[in-house]
């Protein structure tokens, strides 16, 4: 679809006047409220129906002109989508922000305080459902058709509080405080099944006697920017397909009567359940399940619909289907499976035809987290998907394996779907990562490093095998939400300077490169900093009631909390700073903030510990008139979308310091880039690419390279040698386990000083803290210099071209979706 037909599209022309009775329309008719009685809550509802029946009319524009035209369609299944606020983004993408602005000002409402009484969706955990987000929002702005699919988790991940320093869950219960978000489609409803048994009926396989449930789906409209066209995310909610049982009510069992409706609407319930006992790995695998084979049932029956005449024919013509990781790999057996059992397709046809359609993106190199399922667990609730992942299996090492590697049962073996246990007391398990490598024709890392990677050390037989398979398509992030909308500050000076068309063609950012040099624009950039800064300040003083100054450098590590991204390493930089500022209170350094904003996985305690370590020297820091404000330490709790758009717009560095070889990507530093925060990290996933565009006088970098920390394994690794020799480090290893820090809480820090010392420091903190250390004293040296600080700042934000999902969503039509 090009640009001309794609303004033929129904875009709403919307003017204050019938937004102003349709705002009132809602208030009085959905929702109940009298004008009287509204708050600004009540408000927000109705101002979001109204943007939500404007999309789904889009919505029906949109799908009307697919279906004229015969449109191919990516549908995108995802375990997270991390959307954030939507009522701001539709409105400006919609083109009726300042109408909405009048319409409520009339009623004397203002809608920066509507605004304001947004949930944030609970739809994700970090990166990988940010990413989901941006992708259909560039999907829908470059008018590319696309469904995403995904769960409607009444609570998603869990609300993070900070309780005497360390995290505490509570549910996040987003849904129980809106009414406006999704729209139910009953009619669309389908029905899964799960456990039974498989009988053979004239050689042909039956599942039988299953406990099925519904999955309703509930629509979001995606608006895209400057365009007419919507498309959609379906989201499956569970619910038990025969409910509530009159009989146990009668006899007075009022909980039995209900427990087939509890057990179905777990699964919806929360994202990622605790999987350290064999209920929540079994929850886990339902779930998945439960999502993919909603939307293949879905995807069928819409392109049948859509394609009465070719059917089966053309459908890998028309539908490409993306795996976000491994979470819906079991997608391959279950269309495996309706192709051979309710279509009478043959094993090699169905197989042809999956890899054909689906392709699989891969996040990461950590192995804990390559899901892997115990087969006895897959056999009990999927029997018959267990039958199609050895078939698929069998053929795989039997025929392709073995033309390529004849006689050979150790390369059968690494390369088994089928994981064989190392003694007999163990458990085979089902490598999901293989058999989506196995049943997809692409596989793409997400950065060149991490691609490379991939091909070299995750998959190098695979890659041997399928040469072509395994390819690189960066990611990056949608610059409307992560500029646009989070900086209007920064874009309104943009647009003044370059013109607005950065917003959908983000290489034009690389016009303010010219003005890198010029001191009235690093005036101008520097106040929009600052004024960023201060309103952040605000919001710290607010949630944690800290004070800071926005004249301090504002730091900044705001990711999900993992040992590998090195949060600690931060923590114990820290401490050595302070400790600096102990010896000599008038030490002349600049004013610092360090801000995390970080969730630590339920289970993941060593996590937690870290959590809780920053904390604890938040407080002893935040309140030492001896050091006289010179270093502040913030945990801003409930690390979330709306929350980052805060942060990223005043952050002066990012702290990028994975250990190399273990990110996959990152998002978090294209953004932070993009709006002017320089980069401490290390050669690690983007990171690689962003220095390669930013220029390495750009960025400070420091830490061993990817080879470095294979020879250093190599070699052999001691941290406790890092550890005698390095003083200050040293001195602040012993303080944390000291228990200084945690005096009514004996021994808290052992394990994360424990990991550090005598567990192998498996992520080399040690080992790179030295550099670490010295690459801040090169941020310390730079800061001193405003006019070198603001130069680097504005060629960071000039440089981010690349990083645009837009980029990615080209990348991944050419290269992977033959769009």
């Amino acid at each position: 679809m090009n640009d001309t037909q794609a303004n033929q599209l129904s875009q709403p022309a919307t003017s204050k006047e019938p937004l102003l009775q349709s705002i009132l329309h809602h208030l009085v008719r959905s929702l109940g409220i009298s004008q009287e009685e509204a708050t600004a809550k009540d408000y927000c509802e109705a101002l979001n129906l109204c943007v939500r029946d404007l999309g789904l009319d889009g919505i029906r524009a949109t799908r009307a002109k697919e279906n004229r035209e015969q449109a191919h369609r990516v549908y995108y299944l995802s375990l997270e989508f991390l959307i954030g606020r939507l009522l701001s983004n539709n409105l400006h993408n919609l083109g009726i922000y300042n109408q909405a602005q009048e319409a409520l000002a009339e009623l004397g409402v203002s809608l920066t305080d509507v605004l304001e009484q947004e949930y944030d969706p609970a739809l994700g955990n970090g990166g990988l459902g940010r990413l989901a987000a941006c992708f259909m929002d560039s999907l829908t702005t470059l008018n590319k058709p696309a469904i995403g699919y995904g769960i409607y988790y009444r609570f998603g991940l869990f609300r993070q509080r900070i309780e005497d320093g360390k995290q505490v869950e509570y549910p996040d219960q987003w849904r129980e405080n809106t009414r406006s978000w999704g729209k139910p489609r009953i009619k669309r409803k389908q029905i899964v099944r799960l456990y039974g048994h498989i009988r053979d009926i004239n050689g042909r396989s039956c599942w039988e006697n299953t406990q099925d449930l519904y999955g309703i789906p509930w629509d979001l409209p995606v608006t895209g920017f400057n365009t007419g066209t919507v498309n959609t995310l379906r989201l499956w909610e569970s619910q038990a397909s025969e409910g509530f049982n009159l009989e146990y009510f009668d006899r007075g069992d009022y909980l039995r009567s209900r427990g087939s409706e509890i057990h179905a609407e777990t699964i919806s319930q929360v994202l990622y359940p605790n999987d350290e006992h064999e209920q929540g790995k079994e929850l886990r695998l339902i779930q998945q399940y439960f999502f993919v084979a909603c939307s293949l049932a879905d995807i069928v029956v819409r392109h049948h619909r859509e394609n009465p005449e070719q059917g089966w024919d053309n459908f890998s013509e028309k539908v490409s289907i993306q795996l976000n990781d491994t979470h819906p790999a079991i997608a391959i057996p279950e269309l495996m499976r309706i192709l051979i059992d309710d279509h009478e397709f043959s094993f090699l046809n169905a197989l042809n035809l999956c890899r054909k359609v689906f392709s699989y993106t891969n996040h990461t190199l950590l192995p804990e987290a390559l899901e892997r399922w115990p087969q006895s667990l897959i056999g009990r609730v999927l029997p018959r998907h267990l039958q199609i992942i050895h078939l698929i299996n069998d053929y795989f090492l039997h025929t392709e394996v073995e033309q390529h590697w004849p006689d050979n049962n150790d390369m059968k073996r690494r390369l088994s779907i089928v994981e064989e246990p190392n003694d007999r007391s163990g458990e085979r398990m089902i490598r999901m990562a293989y058999l989506s490598v196995i049943g997809s024709h692409r596989v793409n890392g997400v950065a060149a490093l991490h691609t490379r990677l991939v091909q070299s050390d995750l998959f190098p037989e695979f890659n041997k095998l399928w040469p072509e398979k395994i390819i690189n398509v960066t990611n990056g992030v949608t610059p409307r939400r992560w500029l646009a909308y989070c900086n209007p500050e920064l874009s309104a000076l943009i647009d003044n300077t370059i013109g607005s068309e950065w917003r959908l063609d983000l290489n034009r950012l690389d016009q303010l490169k010219a003005y890198a040099d010029d001191p009235a624009f690093q005036e101008q950039f520097a106040a929009i900093k600052r004024s960023n800064k201060e309103k952040l300040a605000v919001l710290v003083e607010q949630e944690c009631g800290i004070k800071v100054c926005a004249d301090a450098i504002f730091d900044v590590q705001i990711k999900r909390l993992h040992e590998y991204k090195r949060q600690q390493l931060n923590l114990l930089h820290i401490m050595v700073l302070y400790r600096r500022l102990l010896d000599n209170p008038d030490l002349d350094v600049p004013a610092r903030v360090f801000i995390f904003g970080a969730k630590a996985a339920p289970g993941y305690h060593l996590a937690k510990t870290i959590i809780y370590a920053i904390n604890q020297l938040a407080e002893r820091v935040n309140n030492d008139k001896r050091i006289k404000d010179k270093l502040k330490v913030v945990f801003l709790p409930n690390y979330r979308v709306s929350l980052a758009e805060s942060i990223i717009p005043a952050a002066d560095v990012s702290e990028q310091i994975s250990t190399a070889g273990f990110e996959a990507s990152g998002t978090g530093n294209m953004k932070l880039a993009l709006n002017g925060a320089l980069t401490v990290g290390t050669l690690d996933g983007a990171n690689v690419e962003i220095a390669e565009e930013v220029g390495d006088d750009n960025i400070f970098i420091f830490g061993l390279t990817v080879e470095e920390v294979a020879a250093l394994r190599q070699k052999g690794y001691n941290p406790r040698d890092i550890y005698e020799t390095n003083h200050e480090l040293r001195s602040v290893i012993d303080w944390l386990a000291s228990n200084d820090l945690c005096p009514d809480d004996p021994d808290a820090f052992y394990p994360l000083v424990n990991a550090l010392l005598d567990q192998g420091d498996y992520f080399l903190t040690l080992a790179d803290f030295a550099s670490y250390s010295d690459a801040h004293q090169r941020i310390d040296d730079c800061w001193r210099k405003p006019s070198e600080w603001w130069k680097k700042a504005i060629i960071n934000c000039a440089s981010m071209g690349k990083f645009s999902s837009d980029r990615s969503i080209e990348d991944y039509c050419k290269t992977i979706w033959d769009m």
